[in-house]
């Protein structure tokens, strides 16, 4: 098992969690530094109970989160979050992934997009009523409106140069 940094400027750095207690501080006498000033100097401590990953705050400065939810102490299960202070790190364990389950370390462009016609077609579920939430489909009146003004606008002016420049 080991844990891997997310965080820009990190990404990529990893900790074989082979001990069965890791610390992880800004502190050089940590099993893992991480130099960065919202992780505590002992931040937290990785302890591997068989299959089970535990997390510990060390009553850290910015708190220990896991998947989002702020821990004093918890499992930690592969492909989870854990995030101490700004720097996020993902629990890995060395079996294969499961089949047919993919995972992406980066952002993966999807070429082709949605249609049109498959997101007006689409059905957005019981209890969600698109025109109360403001999603209905606008009309040209507003543009119509907009595009008369302007021409009146338009003429009122031009009417208004010609007769003083006639004066002069």
């Amino acid at each position: 098992m080991k844990l891997i940094l997310l965080s820009a400027g990190m990404t990529g750095r990893t900790c074989e969690l082979k001990a069965d207690k890791t610390t992880i501080g800004r502190s050089e006498d940590n099993t893992f530094q991480i130099a960065e000033p919202s992780v505590s100097s002992h931040h937290c401590e990785v302890m591997v109970r068989g299959s089970e990953v535990q997390v510990r705050d060390l009553k850290s400065t910015n708190g220990t989160y896991i998947n989002g939810v702020a821990t004093a102490e918890g499992v930690l299960k592969p492909g989870e979050i854990l995030r101490l202070g700004q720097i996020q790190m993902r629990l890995e364990t060395d079996a294969p992934a499961a089949p047919g389950k993919k995972h992406f370390d980066r952002t993966t462009i999807i070429t082709g997009g949605v249609s049109r016609s498959d997101l007006e077609s689409a059905h957005p579920g019981p209890g969600f009523d698109t025109k109360a939430a403001g999603f209905s489909k606008k009309t040209n009146e507003v543009n119509r409106i907009f595009i008369i003004v302007g021409v009146i606008l338009g003429a009122v002016i031009g009417a208004l140069l010609l007769y003083l420049f006639t004066r002069i």
